[in-house]
C-alpha cells in the first residue's frame, strides 16, 4: 500500500488530444509532452513466473528485491548472477504476447506527436524483441528506452527524469528535493507495478495503472492517478483530457 501521506496538492490535468487542441491548452489544463511505459506487464502481457524462476535461480526469497540484491553481491559475483536471470528472460521472450490495443494506441500517439519512451527493469533484448516483432514498422521508435543498465532502477524517478531532461522538459536529470506535488510534469507514467507507480509519482508524472491479478491494491494507491484494463482505453482518455482522478 501507498507510503504517500496525503494527496496532491495539485492535481494533472491535460488538455484534449482530440482535433489537435492541446496545441493551445487553458491555463488551468497542461499540454502533453510524452508518455513513458513499462515493459513486461504493460507492453506485453505479464509474465510473473519469470520472478519466481530468478530468485529460485540466485537463491534469494520473495522479499527481496532482485536487483538489489545482485548489485549488493562482491562484484566478481554479479556477471554470473545477471547471466542467470537473463537466461530466463531470454526463454521467457519468445512467448511474449503483446496487450491488447498496444498498436492502436501507439498510432494514436504517433498521429498526435506525443513522445513516446520505455522505462524497464528488464534487460535489452527482450525490449529489442518486442519491438521487433509486436510493433509494425511505420510505428515511430520509442527513444530514449531506458533498461536495466541505468542505475538507480525503478522504484527511484531518476530514469524517468532523465527522459524528461532528454525531450526537454526538465533543465536537469537530477531528483528534486522538493515534492512531486509541487513540481507537476507534463509527463504520464503508465505501468503495472508499485514500482512503475511509485516511479512516476515521485517524478511528478501522472500514472495510469494497468490493471492486473493479484495487484488490485494498486488501483487504491495514493500514487495511482488513473486505471485502465487495457491500454486502448487511453485513447478516449486523451483526446477528452486526461487528469487524475483525486
Amino acid at each position: 500500500m501507498s507510503t504517500v501521506s496525503s494527496e496532491r496538492l495539485k492535481r494533472h490535468g491535460f488538455a484534449p488530444l482530440a482535433d489537435g487542441s492541446a496545441a493551445s491548452p487553458p491555463n488551468n489544463e497542461m499540454q502533453l509532452k510524452g508518455i513513458i511505459f513499462d515493459m513486461d506487464g504493460t507492453l506485453c502481457e505479464p509474465q510473473n513466473h519469470m520472478f519466481g524462476e530468478m530468485r529460485s535461480a540466485i537463491g534469494i526469497p520473495k522479499s527481496v528485491d532482485i536487483l538489489d540484491h545482485i548489485h549488493a553481491l562482491p562484484a566478481e559475483e554479479q556477471d554470473a548472477a545477471f547471466a542467470k536471470i537473463q537466461a530466463i528472460e531470454r526463454r521467457a521472450m519468445a512467448d511474449q504476447v503483446p496487450q491488447a490495443g498496444l498498436v492502436s494506441l501507439m498510432e494514436y500517439l504517433d498521429e498526435r506527436g506525443i513522445k513516446k519512451g520505455i522505462c524497464t527493469r528488464n534487460f535489452d533484448t527482450p525490449v529489442n524483441h518486442l519491438l521487433s516483432n509486436h510493433l509494425p514498422g511505420h510505428i515511430n521508435p520509442f527513444a530514449p528506452i531506458i533498461t536495466r543498465s541505468f542505475r538507480p532502477p525503478k522504484p527511484s524517478p531518476a530514469a524517468l527524469l532523465h527522459i524528461a531532461h532528454a525531450w526537454g522538459i526538465t533543465a536537469d536529470a537530477q531528483v528534486p528535493e522538493t515534492p512531486p506535488q509541487d513540481r507537476l510534469l507534463p509527463l504520464v507514467m503508465v505501468g503495472d507495478s508499485v514500482d512503475d507507480m511509485a516511479a512516476g509519482y515521485d517524478a511528478g508524472a501522472l500514472t495510469v495503472l494497468l490493471r492486473s491479478p493479484g495487484k488490485e491494491d494498486l488501483e487504491s494507491d495514493d500514487r495511482t492517478d488513473v486505471v485502465i484494463s487495457r491500454l486502448d482505453q487511453l485513447i478516449g482518455l486523451l483526446d477528452s483530457g486526461l487528469s487524475s482522478r483525486r
